[in-house]
């Protein structure tokens, strides 16, 4: 059997719905999904996944109807992901599943968000974006009667965790304490790479924020289309989109090198991919865990070119003053939220002071937290207000 032979059309090393690790509570199985189709429903389903909607990329949510939110960011990772696993002869469903759930533990105002977070749990263990991912799905939603969490697949859960690679060099960090808990009863292989389908959301996830933050800087004004003429992966594309269309006004043009660029980058994964595959020799889901590296990769010239595309959009996108100011409004609103809650939590909704009353200190500041982590921009903004100014009742 070669690396490119598997059941049903799928390579060796795809992961196998009929073969799944199974759910930490036991469940019959769906009579008309495969368990990873399954988790994708039931990640779609989840309040914290509507919630992505009002959750800032980039600029936070008020700001524009037409930049990406967490939500449109999540979809176009799965659809480059699904794109990718079929192409791979993957699971294709398990790749999209991974991508729609990757960011459901960001909290409101992008990174500005959780950097106020982490700032403000330094005390109390810490936060963590990919750890409040892990806790939303396997804690913190409540849907089901039977248990907490969405009781997601082994393979879906070994991905939220390490999509990445392995974890083990961040467990001794006190935020990471929820994940090493759980795996003492669901052992989820922190010390090796996730499966192939894992990767590919990963690196699906690199595709589309890189395009994406190109394409909504551009639509801001934060740079123009010129300045990307020496930018090294986006200058060639933008070349040939003019070469093919002289006559094309700006906003076209934006679209038709950002599609060209995802396409770029979609074919060297495949062909990166295909290569180490081949010279790895992998034969089973097995094998890419055990190689010891990633097998889904971007190849060495446009890793390094990439890294050059996010030099340029540190310097003219997210470090630009008009960005750095929502960014500072953002921090303010989470950490005069969080002192007031930490020192009046009388005033939390009823069902949040519930949970934290018989808490010590660092209890009741990690209920604070999981309540501002699950806002959207919008609804951070209001609960400021309401907290802030004085108003009537309504």
């Amino acid at each position: 059997m070669t690396v490119e032979t598997g059941l049903a059309g799928r390579v060796a090393w795809a992961e196998n719905p009929v073969t799944s690790r199974g759910r930490r509570h036991d469940e019959a199985p769906s009579a008309t999904r495969t368990p990873f189709a399954r988790d994708r429903d039931r990640i779609i389903h989840a309040t914290a996944f509507r919630r992505l909607k009002e959750k800032t990329q980039v600029f936070v949510a008020h700001e524009g109807d037409h930049y990406r939110t967490r939500l449109t960011h999540s979809l176009e990772v799965a659809q480059i992901a699904r794109s990718i696993a079929t192409a791979l002869k993957l699971d294709a469903d398990l790749a999209e599943t991974i991508a729609l759930g990757h960011d459901l533990g960001h909290p409101p105002f992008g990174h500005a968000g959780e950097d106020e977070l982490e700032r403000q749990m330094a005390p109390f263990g810490g936060f963590d974006h990919n750890v409040q991912t892990f806790r939303v799905v396997t804690e913190i939603e409540r849907q089901y009667p039977r248990f907490a969490g969405l009781n997601l697949s082994w393979e879906t859960l070994e991905g939220v965790v390490k999509h990445n690679g392995p974890v083990t060099g961040l467990l001794d960090r006190p935020v990471w304490s929820a994940i090493v808990e759980f795996d003492r009863d669901f052992d989820l292989g922190l010390s090796t790479w996730a499966s192939a389908e894992a990767q590919v959301a990963a690196l699906s996830d690199d595709v589309a924020y890189n395009n994406h933050d190109v394409d909504d800087g551009l639509q801001a004004g934060l740079f123009q289309l010129d300045e990307l003429a020496g930018v090294p992966l986006v200058g060639p594309v933008l070349v040939t989109v003019r070469r093919d269309y002289p006559d094309l006004d700006d906003r076209l043009t934006r679209l038709e090198m950002v599609r060209r660029l995802i396409g770029v980058m979609v074919g060297d994964v495949l062909a990166e991919t295909r290569a180490r595959a081949q010279a790895s020799g992998v034969a089973s889901p097995a094998d890419v865990r055990a190689l010891g590296g990633a097998l889904v990769a971007f190849s060495p010239d446009l890793a390094e070119d990439l890294a050059r595309l996010r030099a340029f959009l540190y310097e003219r996108m997210y470090h630009h003053w008009k960005v750095n100011r929502s960014r500072s409004q953002a921090r303010r609103i989470l950490a005069e939220m969080f002192a007031l809650f930490l020192a009046e939590p009388e005033v939390l909704p009823g069902e949040w002071f519930a949970r934290l009353r018989p808490l010590d200190e660092a209890g009741r500041a990690r209920v604070i937290c999981d309540y501002i982590a699950g806002m959207t921009d919008r609804y951070a903004i209001e609960e400021h207000r309401r907290l802030f100014q004085l108003e009537p009742w309504s």
